[in-house]
């Protein structure tokens, strides 16, 4: 555990305030699930809980059969971090923040295809270096109980590549059915 110097005291509802720094700098809002862990010394763990992460396996395989059948990059995330990656490397990628600019997406519950033709593309992670990375790239925010959860990513790095209706559906689908699992 890394420690921040900061002191809260329990009220008498047992409640306690956790600091705006430490909120905005994870990303915890208001309404936000958090996990509560403890440890064998006694101290006690919040962890932001991120329901997608329960589907970690599901979605990884559905990513990978996705990515066979179009040949394109697959990622997948929840609100924070992404957790499936096929047609990528992983070690680039995985558990990496997720950019403002994605969140932001999400948070607007619209799908999007960027690339040629279309909006410029965006960065996938914090302090990802986009230009001449991706050609192309569709977007979809996975729905669960009406909140968006996560979003499902695919990308080209291939240049001259477009994406269109039938990528766009394919997100679409699958962000649904990753939606549904969760309900």
């Amino acid at each position: 555990m890394k420690a921040t110097g900061i002191v809260r005291r329990i009220d008498d509802l047992g409640r306690v305030v956790i600091p705006k720094e430490i909120r905005k700098t994870l990303r915890i809002r208001e309404g936000d699930p958090l996990e509560i862990f403890t440890d064998r010394e006694g101290g006690v763990i919040l962890k932001k809980y991120s329901p997608i992460e329960e589907l970690s396996e599901f979605s990884e395989e559905y990513a990978d059969s996705l990515q066979q059948t179009i040949g394109h990059m697959i990622l997948i995330s929840d609100k924070d971090n992404i957790i499936s990656v096929s047609g990528a490397s992983k070690k680039e990628y995985m558990d990496q923040k997720i950019s403002f600019q994605l969140e932001k997406i999400m948070e607007e519950r619209k799908s999007v295809i960027l690339g040629e033709g279309n909006e410029d593309v965006i960065s996938l992670y914090d302090d990802e270096e986009v230009q001449d990375k991706y050609s192309a790239q569709v977007i979809t925010p996975i729905i669960a109980e009406g909140d968006a959860i996560g979003s499902v990513i695919i990308a080209s790095t291939e240049s001259g590549v477009n994406f269109g209706d039938l990528e766009l559906k394919l997100a679409e689908t699958a962000a649904a059915f990753l939606g549904k699992q969760m309900e």
